[in-house]
Order: structure tokens, then C-alpha cells, then sequence
């Protein structure tokens, strides 16, 4: 027979666990089969509980298991939100270089959000998680889901008060990695843009729009062609920014 208590406790190791993976990128995006997702998060919540997790003292009222199960979520999305930090830096660099190279007109949909998504970003985005999963960035997740149940045990309806502010520090940094990752490309798209209107006005007969059109396209595939030695570098200090991101986020849980 199951100790009073195990069963609400287990249950709040399973909504930290879900909150985490269907949050993460790469292991819940829409295109992996649910199968999957299910008897992942089943098995960490499982390996979880059997390492760290105990009866919960006392029998809770439903509101209190409510609360307790918010908690639980909150901690999940909260790790999870340094991963997708990440992404949309990469996404924030491939929106605007694909913005100058006028490519946004030609959206593929992304199976993974279900949105439109530019041929850059999503070629930037494969780039990211081939790195991510070279570098063991599903480690990263692992890790820290065992390290915030040790930090933040199940149970305790605590939230520090910094949170919201490293959410906003977190979201603010990589904003400004996904500018910088696409900085070289657009001063060079910029350039051209320059370039285009002096010609237009040597020579007001030519055709701007349409000698526009294929010189921007022209230059940014060029750009990121002779640019591309820096993306290695720059996904670096992305993974970096995560690793560090994780182990903040997992302090400032730890009171």
C-alpha cells in the first residue's frame, strides 16, 4: 500500500517535469509524437520521485494543491524559459535578415509552432539545436530538472521575489545576442541599401524596385556565405548564455 501523501506528491513531480518538457524546445515542439512526450515525462517524474521525492506531510485542501500545482509550473516554464530565450534570439537575427533580404514574402510554415516562419530563421533555428544536441544541450535540461528538485523540493508554495526580474534580465540578453548575431549581415544588406539609392539618383531611369529586389537577395546570401565562420562563435556564447541562464535561474530558486 501507497503512504498517504504519495500519490499528490508524485502528482506535483509530474506537472514540474511536464511544465519542463513541453516548454523545451527541442523535446516538446509539436512535431515530435506525444507517445514520446508522455513516457518521457513519466519516467523523469518516476526517476525523480525515487531519488528525491517524499509523502507530503499532510493531506491538502484543493485549493492548496492548486497552488502548490502553480508553483510546480511556474518552476518548470521558468527553466524552460532559458532555452526558448535562446531560440528567439536566433529567431529575432533570422526575422530581420530576412526582413532586409525582403525573403519574409516567402514563408514556409514551421511544423513545430505552426506558424509562418522566413527560409533564414529557419535554417539559423536548425543550426541551433544541431549545435544544442551536439554540445548536450538535452543533458543541460536533465541536469537541471534533478538540480531544482534538490534546490526547490516539491511541496513548499515558495517564489522568490527576483523571479520576474531575471525573466526580464534573461529575455533582455538574449534579445540583444540575437541583434548581435545578425549584425555583420545587415550592415552589409544596409550598404547595399545605401548603394541603391545614390545609383537612383545618378540614374533616375533605372529601375529601383526591381534591381533592389535581386541586389538584396544577392548581397545576404553572399554575407552569410562569407560570414559564415562567425556562426560557430556566436552559438557558442548563445550555449554559454544557457548554461549560465540554467545555473541562475537555479540559484535564484534556491533562495
Amino acid at each position: 500500500m501507497l503512504a498517504d501523501g504519495t500519490l499528490a506528491a508524485f502528482g506535483l513531480f509530474l506537472v514540474r517535469t511536464s511544465a519542463l518538457v513541453l516548454a523545451t524546445p527541442f523535446i516538446g515542439a509539436d512535431s515530435v509524437f506525444g507517445g514520446v512526450k508522455v513516457a518521457l515525462i513519466a519516467s523523469l517524474a518516476l526517476i525523480s520521485y525515487t531519488t528525491w521525492g517524499a509523502p507530503l506531510p499532510q493531506a491538502q485542501a484543493p485549493l492548496a494543491f492548486a497552488m502548490l500545482a502553480l508553483r510546480e509550473v511556474l518552476v518548470g516554464l521558468s527553466l524552460a524559459l532559458v532555452l526558448q530565450s535562446a531560440l528567439l534570439a536566433i529567431r529575432v537575427s533570422g526575422e530581420m535578415i530576412g526582413q532586409e533580404m525582403a525573403f519574409n514574402m516567402a514563408n514556409v510554415v514551421d511544423p513545430a509552432s505552426g506558424l509562418s516562419t522566413p527560409l533564414v530563421t529557419q535554417l539559423y533555428e536548425a543550426m541551433f539545436m544541431l549545435g544544442l544536441l551536439a554540445v548536450d544541450g538535452h543533458h543541460l535540461v536533465l541536469q537541471a530538472l534533478a538540480s531544482s528538485f534538490e534546490r526547490a523540493p516539491v511541496g513548499a508554495l515558495v517564489i522568490e521575489a527576483d523571479l520576474p526580474t531575471l525573466v526580464v534580465a534573461q529575455l533582455t540578453q538574449m534579445f540583444a545576442a540575437g541583434v548581435t548575431f545578425a549584425a555583420p549581415v545587415l550592415v552589409l544588406l544596409m550598404l547595399s541599401s545605401l548603394v541603391m539609392g545614390l545609383l537612383a539618383r545618378m540614374v533616375p531611369q533605372m529601375n529601383v524596385l526591381e534591381v533592389g529586389f535581386t541586389l538584396r537577395i544577392v548581397v545576404g546570401l553572399v554575407a552569410m556565405t562569407l560570414f559564415s565562420p562567425l556562426i560557430a562563435p556566436a552559438l557558442e556564447v548563445l550555449f554559454k548564455g544557457v548554461d549560465e541562464g540554467l545555473e541562475t535561474m537555479l540559484l535564484n530558486l534556491g533562495g
